[in-house]
């Protein structure tokens, strides 16, 4: 066995619950009583073992989640088309990062209902009773994390991440969508200890893998802070890092910058800073 390896014979790793899609489900129930398929389509299509589901009554308490938790995706019952519904709705313009779908009987007369949703931008219609079997197949590729792992797939090339280590580790880490991850856990995932890891990932011109943690999170917090329904400290709440002040000195640290200029940078604008000699830390 190559020195660092730890051995294969393992059962394969269960995901851990931060390391699950955040699903935020509006399912107002009252009447008639079958209004709550929001909420049983959500709960047929993930299982804990797929996503977290959080399950919301009201739109101020969907709203309330987005404040304190990393929302990828809100599935949204709209089948009565009450007024709280509607602001549920509409919170599709204030969190664009998370992917919004309706979820409605699609009756003849909800073509007004399907024209609102195309405006406010959501992602896709769920129809009770036809796309039940699929939900979860059509929910989970529009899921922030998922979109941020694929937008992050191939590391960029100014970070010198050449090897398969490397190249695996960064899709490890971008796979959580900013939230925090510790190297003992990116290292498991790659199948080396924690001190292999740390070796091999800072070779050549590579960074070392705890600055790359600390990139990626603030490109993530870029990502949201570009949401209107944001302000830093949310992001730094939703993102977990210890306060809004460790997210400042986190930004100031890495990229050489305060967290409040984050919204107006692109992904890459934030390597190029990080490559202008910030890819090397202690540990």
């Amino acid at each position: 066995m190559p020195p660092g390896r730890v051995p294969s014979s393992r059962a394969p790793r269960t995901a851990r619950a931060d390391e699950l899609p955040c699903v935020a489900i509006y399912a107002p129930g009252g009447s008639p009583p079958s209004r709550d398929r929001a909420r049983a389509l959500a709960r047929a299509a993930f299982s804990r073992r797929r996503a977290h589901l959080i399950i919301v009554r009201t739109a101020a308490d969907l709203a309330a989640a987005f404040h304190t938790d990393l929302i990828d995706a809100s599935l949204l019952d709209l089948g009565t088309g009450s007024d709280d519904a509607w602001r549920a709705a509409r919170l599709a313009r204030e969190f664009p990062s998370a992917a919004f779908f309706a979820v409605t009987p699609l009756r003849a007369a909800d073509a007004t209902t399907l024209a609102r949703c195309a405006e406010l931008e959501f992602a896709d219609i769920l129809v009770e009773g036809i796309d039940d079997s699929v939900a979860r197949d059509l929910v989970t590729p529009a899921t922030f994390r998922a979109r941020f792992a694929a937008a992050l797939h191939e590391p960029p090339p100014a970070l010198s991440l050449t090897t398969p280590l490397q190249r695996t580790a960064w899709r490890c880490i971008v796979a959580h969508g900013g939230l925090p991850v510790r190297t003992d856990a990116v290292a498991a995932a790659v199948g080396v200890t924690r001190e292999h890891l740390s070796r091999a990932f800072a070779t050549g011109d590579a960074p070392n893998v705890k600055r790359v943690i600390d990139l990626v999170r603030l490109v993530a917090a870029a990502e949201l802070a570009k949401n209107p329904g944001y302000d830093i400290r949310d992001v730094a709440v939703v993102l977990r890092f210890a306060s809004a002040s460790h997210l400042s000195t986190t930004a100031q640290r890495v990229v050489g910058m305060r967290p409040t200029s984050l919204a107006r940078l692109r992904a890459v604008d934030l390597v190029e800073r990080f490559s202008m000699g910030r890819g090397r830390s202690r540990g």
